[in-house]
């Protein structure tokens, strides 16, 4: 399957906006003073599923950003 230009910058664009976002949010929820990530300095539900979701999230990001990578670098080779 070949990738359009476009395509396969939009998939590397969503790789890396995936990446900030959800780097800004680990970093805040570690960070967390409200009392829902930690309870008494041990890790809450709240902390193990919302980092679950971030793990899931750079796993998921990084396969798209490759992906359009990957179709990025296709294109060059074939121009």
């Amino acid at each position: 399957m070949k990738l359009s230009r476009p395509v396969s910058w939009f998939l590397l664009a969503f790789g890396v906006w995936s990446w900030v976002i959800w780097v800004t949010f680990v970093k805040n929820l570690i960070k967390d003073g409200s009392g829902l990530a930690f309870d008494h300095g041990h890790p809450t539900a709240y902390f193990w599923v919302h980092l679950t979701l971030a793990v899931v999230s750079f796993v998921l990001g990084t396969v798209i950003g490759g992906i359009g990578l990957r179709g990025l670098r296709a294109l060059r080779q074939t121009s």
